[in-house]
């Protein structure tokens, strides 16, 4: 029999939604909740998680669907549910809890606060009895409970000291560095420390559970690249050849899981999130301008046409996640055995044989489900193509083609993992920003145009202007938009709209990002402090957090510094000074710290480098004018300004302003180029050649 609705029904978060028939009395996060609390002077049991996690799902079948354990919760706490997605400052906060408790942060988060706010304990998932190693979720309620009224003092002395570790750590107190200045050895230093912490054998860093971790490997590719470090340099290829070939790739579908639970990047959890392929696209984008040939070049389309098939709303948004699970069981969408295979294939003998050989599908499979074997394997490259054609013959890479395409048709057929089909200002940032880039990488405009599609919608949507001022939102879902938005959606959707003015031309582009960048300083910028993570106007939580970290995706900190420096070198001075100030106050933690700054570190490049200028000059839909572009996009060049300045468009000097002075069109006419390194610039030059020549410089 369902449960009847609690007050999660009436929100918008599919996360949400989904515990709405709990037995549970969910609490949204908000003055109600807390009233109650402190009416009923009880604790708030605090549970964070996203619709696409794998272990929510698990932790909600097992606890929050189960009445005795459900009466536990309504009768000693008040319980609090929150969407990481919507509350990224909530969770930056509590996720603290567990980590100063010595114990690694994740989701779902639980934990238990007082009705002011102040936490006393925490942890992630709890198993509905002991097992694990771990206490059941019983069990920890009940003296989590117990305590709170037997042992006031010692809860509240421990809510202190948490709460003032917190606001500490949020305001980067506790991570200063020694006073080092960047300097011209800094990439030198950040990619010593990477590669010490790199896998030589698969790739990425560490070992199990194994992320992606793009912004390190940018740091290494800027390394390798621009200072000539081979090390560095192979290490990225190889990190993104690895992951290519393993099971955290979808390789019927396109798009990275998130993350690989073996080092091997063999079997991943399943769930796909909108930023982590938006990185990744980028990655392989600039790896094809960096390596060549086919393969890069391929994984970033394929990269592109999942997102465009399955991760993108009518209106041009990107959809948030999709999930891990489908049927009640993580990765039964994804996972195959022989006898799948023979069903999809039926009577093609050559297409089952490749497939089974090019995927390693084996009787023992290669998945597991709490520890026992399955029988069914996750689809990973198996053998290098060489050895495909020994074994099966000439006419393998036809088989597997055609086996590929024919088993993706059987998939489709499958019941699906549940889509998050939120809009987040920040993550379809990153896409845009992405797509933009891919496509001016591989010469692909459908690319170019989803991006400014997705830009066009989160214009019109979530950036709101009322008495000259602009305020970005945080989300959209239908109709509903909600807000505030916070450090990362500002920073995002200034530098997308930043990259998609560079490769398109657009200056109506260049103006929103700087229009973005002004309500990004009066919003979120202190003197002296530097950038905050939630704005001055915003909801007053037990800290207002700072974000200097990177995680799953760049720090807003860092990305803020980045649309600074950029519209310094583009339209005005001012901005890169601003960023100066917080990128130097940063940089003894960043230095000291590489794996967790490697944006940040991408920053204080530019910053120590320099920004390569190239100024166009002539009609921005001239064909001669778009081959100097082409022979700009197509080049890694990390610090890039590209400016468009079109002698018939007033607007692209307004845009332009800090580049356009002193630059004259042709006499003739003819379009022209400008590169500029400092405060010096090459004479013009018409020819793509000579303009690549001046980039390689």
């Amino acid at each position: 029999m369902e449960a009847r609705e609690n007050r999660l029904a009436r929100e918008a978060s599919p996360y949400l939604l989904q515990h709405a028939h709990n037995p549970v009395d969910w609490f949204p996060w908000g003055a109600e909740a807390l009233a109650e609390a402190k009416r009923r002077d009880v604790p708030i049991l605090l549970s964070i998680g996203y619709s696409a996690c794998h272990w929510c799902h698990v932790m909600e079948r097992e606890s929050f669907e189960d009445e005795a354990i459900a009466k536990l919760m309504n009768e000693r706490f008040v319980n609090v549910k929150v969407d990481r997605e919507e509350r990224p400052d909530l969770d930056q906060i509590y996720q603290l809890v567990v980590q100063l408790m010595g114990r690694n942060g994740g989701w779902p988060l639980t934990v238990f606060l007082t009705p002011s706010q102040a936490p006393f304990f925490g942890g992630t998932y709890f198993p509905p009895q002991d097992r694990y190693g771990m206490p059941g979720f019983p069990k920890v309620l009940e003296a989590i409970s117990d305590a709170y009224r037997e042992k006031r003092d010692d809860i509240e002395g421990q809510a202190k000291e948490l709460t003032e570790a917190i606001v500490r750590i949020g305001r980067g107190e506790l991570e200063q560095g020694a006073a080092v200045a960047p300097g011209p050895d800094l990439l030198e230093r950040a990619s010593r420390a990477l590669i010490a912490r790199f896998d030589t054998k698969h790739g990425g860093f560490g070992r199990q559970p194994k992320f992606p971790n793009t912004m390190p490997l940018e740091v290494m590719l800027r390394r390798g690249v621009l200072e000539g470090d081979g090390p560095a340099r192979e290490a990225v290829r190889l990190a993104l050849e690895e992951m290519r070939k393993g099971g955290i790739w979808d390789q019927l579908g396109g798009g990275f899981h998130r993350y690989s639970t073996d080092e091997r990047w063999l079997v991943p959890h399943f769930e796909k999130m909108l930023y982590d392929n938006a990185l990744l696209l980028r990655s392989y984008a600039d790896a094809q301008r960096v390596f060549g040939g086919e393969a890069f070049a391929e994984t970033a389309l394929a990269i592109a046409r999942y997102v465009e098939r399955e991760m993108t709303d009518a209106t041009g948004g990107y959809y948030a996640s999709q999930d891990a699970d489908s049927e009640g069981e993580e990765g039964k969408f994804f996972v195959w055995d022989e006898a799948d295979v023979k069903a999809a294939l039926g009577e093609d003998d050559e297409a089952v044989r490749a497939a089974v050989a090019a995927f390693g599908i084996t009787p023992e499979g290669n998945f597991e489900e709490h520890g026992r074997a399955t029988g069914k394997t996750v689809l990973h490259e198996a053998m290098p193509r060489e050895t495909l054609v020994a074994r099966i013959g000439a006419s393998a890479p036809e088989a597997l083609a055609r086996a590929s395409r024919r088993l993706f048709e059987a998939r489709e057929k499958r019941p699906r993992p549940f889509r998050d089909e939120k809009i987040l200002t920040s993550w379809n940032a990153l896409m845009i920003s992405a797509m933009a880039e891919a496509g001016a990488a591989l010469d692909r405009p459908e690319l170019v145009g989803s991006a400014e599609r997705a830009l066009v919608l989160v214009e019109q949507r979530l950036v709101a202007r009322t008495d000259g001022h602009v305020r970005v939102d945080r989300l959209l879902k239908g109709d509903l938009v909600k807000g505030p938005g916070f450090l990362d959606d500002y920073a995002y959707l200034a530098n997308a709209a930043l990259d998609v003015y560079e490769v398109s031309g657009d200056p109506s582009r260049a103006l929103l990002a700087r229009r973005v960048v002004d309500a990004m300083m009066d919003a979120f910028w202190a003197e002296g402090d530097g950038f905050y993570f939630t704005p001055k106007d915003g909801e007053a939580l037990i800290t207002r957090s700072k974000d200097p970290y990177d995680n799953a995706v760049p720090s807003g900190t860092s990305m803020a510094c980045r649309a600074l420096l950029r519209l310094g070198a583009l339209a005005e001075p001012e901005y890169g000074a601003l960023a100066e100030k917080e990128l130097l106050r940063l940089a003894p933690q960043a230095i000291a710290n590489p794996l967790g700054h490697a944006q940040l570190l991408c920053e204080l490049d530019r910053l120590v480098r320099g920004s390569v200028d190239v100024v166009l000059v002539g009609p921005r839909d001239h064909s001669a004018t778009r081959a100097l572009a082409r022979t700009v996009l197509t080049r890694y060049v990390p610090n890039r300004t590209l400016a468009w300045l079109d002698p018939h468009d007033t607007r692209t000097t307004a845009a332009a302003a800090s580049l356009a002075e002193g630059k004259a069109p042709a006499k003739e006419g003819m379009p022209i180029a400008y590169v500029c390194r400092g405060r010096t610039c090459s004479p013009p030059v018409a020819d793509p050649a000579e303009l690549a020549a001046l980039l390689s410089a």
